[in-house]
């Protein structure tokens, strides 16, 4: 049903490659992202709570060169004491994101290029700009849908991202103390789709500014296409919401191989919601940023 859909529209969908680091921790987490272009210029659209954590890259990662600079000017004397004061001072558990770097893939071939970005004041969406970009890599643009009351409650629709980071081309450096991307391992994450039914029109201050699906968006789908058979943008993957069923089971018998076990089961629907089209369309055109419609 969607297998001429995503053709169309995978060359406009890019993957944000993140790399994290925990403090007193060398492990390494990677994570990802989805953007995709609107635009032979060099304009794309993801979510807002994607370009906040790209924005706090420069924060985070120099307040820990902060915290190292003042580590090591502590003296051994009551050492433990002095670290415990520093940890305070500057907020640190071992939950603490300490760095945090990211990559745009298959956006130039030309790695000068620069981006700025441009929030939405309500919505988690983002408008993405990259300048000086040279040898352009991604290929097409999104057609978005013209008229969305077609978008109505039992419509299939499809979305495209990279929920699973399969890429291993990062590691910590132990000499400069850092997480920095390599020039070795794997550098793809395979893109994933999946589709699901609409099953209400989400509202916000009396404006419908999103689409529920009936199936979960998932982690690292965020900022992808929503998408009907005929590969037009729809919307755009931001989150997802967690309806409790109230089928809950407490302590219910239940036999397995012959044995009597006791369950407890709390279970939940988990539904996609997505940022409607026309939100995306008029955000696009309040910054005069041309965009194509079919």
């Amino acid at each position: 049903m969607f297998v001429n859909a995503i053709e169309t529209v995978a060359p406009f969908t890019t993957p944000i490659h993140t790399i994290t680091r925990n403090y007193k921790e060398t492990f390494v987490s990677p994570g990802a992202a989805t953007l995709f272009f609107v635009n032979e210029f060099g304009v794309a659209v993801t979510c807002k709570h994607v370009m906040n954590l790209v924005g706090n890259r420069q924060a985070i990662n120099q307040h820990y060169q902060h915290f190292q600079s003042e580590l090591n000017a502590l003296g051994k004397n009551k050492l433990n004491q002095k670290l415990k004061a520093l940890e305070t001072k500057y907020n640190y558990t071992e939950n603490s994101i300490i760095q945090i770097k990211e990559l745009f893939l298959n956006v130039s071939s030309d790695p000068t290029f620069q981006f700025r970005w441009i929030n939405h004041p309500k919505y988690d969406l983002s408008i993405v700009i990259f300048e000086n970009l040279r040898n352009p890599l991604y290929q097409s643009h999104a057609t978005f849908v013209k008229d969305s009351t077609q978008l109505k409650q039992g419509k299939y629709l499809c979305r495209l991202g990279f929920p699973f980071p399969e890429f291993t081309n990062y590691q910590y450096n132990a000499d400069t103390d850092d997480i920095e991307f390599t020039n070795f391992g794997q550098i793809e994450t395979p893109r994933f789709p999946i589709e699901g039914m609409l099953t209400r029109h989400l509202q916000q201050d009396g404006e419908i500014m999103g689409i529920e699906l009936s199936t979960p968006g998932l982690r690292g789908q965020s900022g992808g296409p929503l998408f009907n058979s005929d590969g037009l943008v729809c919307g755009m993957q931001a989150g997802t919401n967690h309806l409790h069923l109230g089928f809950d089971m407490r302590q219910a018998d239940l036999k397995v191989n012959g044995r009597s076990i006791k369950v407890n089961n709390q279970p939940f629907l988990h539904v996609g919601h997505c940022v409607h089209v026309d939100i995306i369309k008029q955000f696009l055109a309040e910054h005069q940023i041309k965009f194509y419609e079919a």
